[in-house]
């Protein structure tokens, strides 16, 4: 029940009516006995600008989530970037603090690697492959590099997308063994596709059927796909041996991370 004593927080994309954030977020506030709610919200892109005006001054409005297609146009326009954010160019979710500022961060990443961890993944010199040098690829790529891996094989058919997020990734963090091709999946830790491929009923690999013969049982092997849940990455994953990581897994992970970046819930959920 929204009441007049209820504080909001939106998800702003365009289409939104396919996003299931709102059911998730609301059902997760009633569990915790939050009066909070969160409202879905279709914006042209025209209206951008006027969009983040209405944020700034809605004052019962805690933040908000970003979706496709506008993480990268929120990230020039808010009032405060974090370090991720700022090198990705990209944001997901956004505080609206007393004032009216808007303070954003990127979280894609983090919630991907939470869920890894629930698996046993441990990122600390790590070998990992990511498939995808998108928005979601990036973020899952910086995540990784954050916690540690001793090496990213970065992998992208646009080549100019895949060069860009290299150069991100070597000034953040020159430690990593950057890499901008794999030869060999043998003896990697974790294979990730951050790809559209295997979405829907095609039945398309991200990589080379070649290739991933090459994968060994003790890999983590995850996919941000959502429907299928099961992909046919995963299901070749499975017949190898290896541990897999499917896209709504990633997704329910990423709530606490959004919540707590909101403000409104406590690091403990994160």
């Amino acid at each position: 029940m929204i009441r007049g004593t209820t504080q909001l927080v939106a998800i702003i994309g365009s289409p939104i009516a396919q996003v299931k954030s709102p059911e998730n977020f609301n059902a997760w506030f009633d569990a915790a006995g939050a009066d909070l709610a969160m409202v879905p919200m279709d914006v042209r892109a025209g209206e951008l600008d006027a969009c983040l005006a209405l944020l700034r001054g809605w004052q019962n409005l805690r933040g908000c989530v970003v979706t496709v297609p506008y993480k990268q146009a929120f990230a020039t326009r808010v009032d405060a970037l974090s370090r991720r954010a700022a090198a990705l160019g990209a944001v997901n979710v956004v505080r609206r603090e007393a004032d009216g500022r808007l303070v954003a961060d990127m979280v894609d990443g983090l919630g991907f690697l939470g869920a890894a961890q629930a698996h046993g993944f441990a990122p600390a010199g790590a070998r990992a492959v990511v498939v995808g040098a998108g928005g979601v690829g990036s973020a899952i790529a910086y995540a990784l590099c954050e916690a540690g891996v001793g090496s990213l094989a970065l992998l992208d058919v646009d080549a100019g997308r895949q060069a860009r997020l290299a150069a991100v990734l070597r000034n953040g963090f020159p430690e990593v063994d950057l890499q901008l091709e794999c030869a060999s999946l043998a003896g990697v830790d974790l294979l990730v596709n951050a790809t559209p491929v295997g979405m829907g009923d095609t039945g398309a690999l991200p990589l080379d059927p070649a290739l991933l013969q090459t994968l060994g049982a003790t890999a983590h092997v995850a996919d941000v796909v959502t429907s299928p849940v099961v992909t046919p990455l995963l299901e070749l994953a499975r017949t190898r041996g290896c541990t897999v990581q499917t896209g709504p897994e990633m997704a329910k992970a990423q709530l606490g991370h959004l919540g707590v970046a909101m403000g409104v819930m406590p690091e403990s959920h994160a």
